[in-house]
């Protein structure tokens, strides 16, 4: 049994009648992890779990195709983690040389704000553990979620996302089409191809976002008619009037994951779609929606327990101030 953690790959003995409580039990034995403080990842199904784990039999739902990933921290990095932080707030807590108290300067903050931003935001984030340069893609992601112009229109339009993660360009790439994006169920899940096809690199950045932009359109409209687009346009012009980081000074992400010959105009975004489900295609219309993945429930038990994290993280650092 191979087990993804991180960057590496935990080869297992397989233990007969084991069932999903246990496996836990041993993965977190085998990385010095508290079991009660991780979790699992198995694809296709029944998808992420956590503490308390079911009882359920790993032979009646492991497939030859089933991938496990296990999410969790050593106890160790925990600790040394818990460390640093109490070695920060007692330094900040400390006399100057003079004896004096430090001078304690808040900036401005704008809480509401803050706050959210934290809710309407997306709950989780994940690349494709089985593709190269996993931690790569999740700085993509990232980077989009942070996005200003993507934080203020979320902002504004109240939008949630449960799941954001990379779609693999093989299993949404036929002779007629390439999907660039995906919507599942109205924003539990977002789906965005992030690398060319041939896997050697990543695809332009606000590209990319302008795919996204697309995707954040079906958390309301389903079919591509005049609401849709009248929308899709709107949220474009937002996120560009929001770009302080563009405005200023040119991120990275165009050093790190240009394609120079990736570019999609206004006639390939609103004429070459076709959707299903939640798909964005380009080329000709086609029904490429996967089943692969997490639950209805799994993915809005796990964005719930993002957004409710991002939230006290908020009203922690409103009260420190």
């Amino acid at each position: 049994m191979k087990v993804q953690h991180r960057a590496t790959t935990l080869e297992l003995e397989d233990v007969e009648d084991e069932t999903i409580s246990q496996l836990a039990v041993r993965l977190a034995t085998t990385i010095c992890a508290d079991p009660s403080r991780v979790s699992l990842f198995i694809l296709p199904k029944p998808g992420f779990m956590k503490h308390p784990f079911p009882d359920t039999p790993l032979s009646s739902i492991l497939t030859p195709a089933s991938r496990i990933k296990l999410i969790g921290t050593p106890a160790a990095e925990v600790k040394t983690m818990n460390d640093h932080a109490a070695a920060i707030k007692a330094r900040t807590q400390s006399r100057s040389p003079a004896g004096r108290p430090v001078a304690k300067v808040t900036p401005y903050r704008d809480w509401r704000k803050t706050s959210e931003e934290a809710k309407y935001s997306f709950g989780a984030i994940e690349p494709l553990m089985w593709l190269p340069n996993p931690e790569r893609s999740r700085r993509f992601l990232e980077r989009l979620a942070a996005d200003p112009g993507i934080k203020a229109t979320m902002r504004k339009r109240k939008f949630a996302v449960g799941l954001l993660t990379e779609m693999d360009p093989s299993q949404h790439t036929t002779h007629e089409s390439r999907t660039l994006g995906l919507n599942r169920n109205q924003g539990e899940v977002i789906e965005l191809r992030l690398r060319t096809d041939a896997y050697d690199g990543y695809r332009d950045y606000k590209v990319i976002r302008k795919t996204l932009c697309h995707e954040l359109t079906h958390n309301v409209w389903g079919p591509h008619d005049q609401n849709f687009w009248d929308l899709c346009k709107q949220i474009e012009k937002e996120v560009a009037a929001n770009d302080t980081q563009h405005g200023g000074h040119q991120l990275d992400a165009r050093a790190e994951f240009y394609n120079p010959d990736d570019n999609m105009d206004d006639a390939d975004h609103a004429d070459g779609g076709g959707w299903t489900g939640g798909d964005f295609v380009l080329g000709k219309g086609t029904d490429v929606a996967s089943n692969e993945g997490l639950s209805r429930r799994e993915i809005m038990a796990r964005a719930a327990e993002g957004r409710a994290k991002k939230e006290k993280e908020a009203r922690e650092a409103e009260k420190e101030s």
